[in-house]
Parts: structure tokens; C-alpha cells; sequence
């Protein structure tokens, strides 16, 4: 119950902020857009999160655990979510004062990738039972080498690059855009910094450095 608890305090606190930088410097409630990302982002997410407390609650325990040790990975936290701020809030006010002009078709295909990578993330995390929100090495842990991870190193850091990239054009904001644009270099910084640590921490992360080349994405880095 505890867990159960834990997990749902944490989905309102996250509903509850993300709402209100959105709706707030929005003006108004009556934001389709806006509505049409909370169902896409925390719908998913209590369904996934109800199914890991009941098939895996440990799994779940460890992934609501987001407190980085490492400074420089304490610094791309802090980077992260001054980005979701400055992205949320323009959207917002993009909303309100009518700068951008987006095809609606746009925001559906942008709903159907922003799909796409949640559940590409949920095959992520049925692959590899040792993911976890922070950068470490925990006792026992082996080296994932396939299915996905055998095509690329980092498959959730892709998966979470488009959803958060489809966010914006999910709002209809392009300003919104600018903001999100950042996170794939965030990513970067986070990447080079946990495959460091894997490299010196982790049995055969090594080898799979020279098994599996691409570290996002297939033939290109």
C-alpha cells in the first residue's frame, strides 16, 4: 500500500504541474490541445503504472526513484526540467495569443508518433528488467544485448527523444518547439556521462560497445 500510494501521490503531483503550466498562462481551461496531451501522456502512463505494481512491483519501486547521485547527471535533471517549463509555458501562451498556425494534420501525426514511442518504451522496459530513472550499476547486473539493444545502445533515450519532440507539435505550438529542440542534446550530455560509468562499472559493456555501434540511432550515431 505504501508503493501503491507513493506511485499514485507522484502521477497527481505530475498531472497537477503539468496541467498547471499549461493551462494557466493558457487563460482558460477550453485548450483542446492541451487536454488532448494529458490524455495522451497520463493515460499511458497510470495504465503502465498499474500493471507494473501488480506484475512488478519492485520494478515499479525502482523506477519512481529519480534521486541522480552524480552531479553532472544532477545537472542534466535541472536542464531537463527547465526545458519542460519553458516548453509547457510558451505552448500556453501560444495558445492564448495565437502565434502559430498548425495544420491539423500535424498534431495527429504527431499523437500517433507520440504513441508509437510510449509503446516502443514499454518494449524497452519488458527488455530490460535493470532500467531505472538514475545512472547505475546495481549487484548482479548484466549486459542487455538483444532484441532492441541489439540494434541500438540506448533505445529508451530514443524512444523518449521523439515523445518529447511530438510534444509541441502535439500543443500546435512551433515556438514551443524551439524549447523541446534542446533535449536531444541534454540527452547527449547524459548518454556520454552514464556510458562512462558502464564502461568502467559494468562486465562486458565493452565488448557490447563494439558489438552494437549506434548509440541512438540505426546507421547514423
Amino acid at each position: 500500500m505504501k508503493l501503491l500510494f507513493s506511485a499514485l501521490l507522484k502521477f497527481f503531483c505530475g498531472l497537477l504541474m503539468v496541467g498547471v503550466l499549461i493551462f494557466l498562462p493558457a487563460g482558460t481551461l477550453q485548450f483542446a490541445k492541451g487536454w488532448l496531451l494529458m490524455g495522451l501522456l497520463f493515460g499511458p502512463m497510470l495504465a503502465a503504472g498499474f500493471i507494473m505494481f501488480f506484475k512488478s512491483p519492485d520494478f515499479l519501486k525502482k523506477r519512481l526513484d529519480a534521486k541522480e547521485k552524480q552531479a553532472a547527471q544532477k545537472g542534466v535533471l535541472a536542464l531537463s526540467g527547465l526545458m519542460f517549463v519553458a516548453g509547457f509555458v510558451v505552448a500556453g501562451l501560444d495558445f492564448r495569443f495565437g502565434w502559430s498556425r498548425m495544420p491539423l494534420w500535424v498534431t495527429v501525426t504527431a499523437s500517433v508518433l507520440f504513441l508509437a514511442s510510449y509503446g516502443l518504451y514499454a518494449e524497452v522496459m519488458r527488455e530490460n528488467a535493470y532500467l531505472s530513472r538514475t545512472i547505475r550499476v546495481e549487484e548482479g547486473q548484466k549486459v542487455v544485448d538483444t532484441g532492441i539493444y541489439g540494434i541500438v545502445r540506448h533505445p529508451m533515450y530514443s524512444a523518449t527523444i521523439v515523445l518529447f519532440l511530438m510534444i509541441p507539435l502535439v500543443l500546435g505550438s512551433w515556438y514551443a518547439l524551439i524549447a523541446f529542440a534542446f533535449y536531444p542534446a541534454i540527452i547527449v550530455i547524459r548518454l556520454k556521462d552514464e556510458e562512462a560509468l558502464l564502461t568502467r562499472e559494468l562486465t562486458g559493456y565493452a565488448e557490447y560497445q563494439n558489438k552494437v555501434r549506434y548509440r541512438l540511432l540505426p546507421f547514423l550515431w
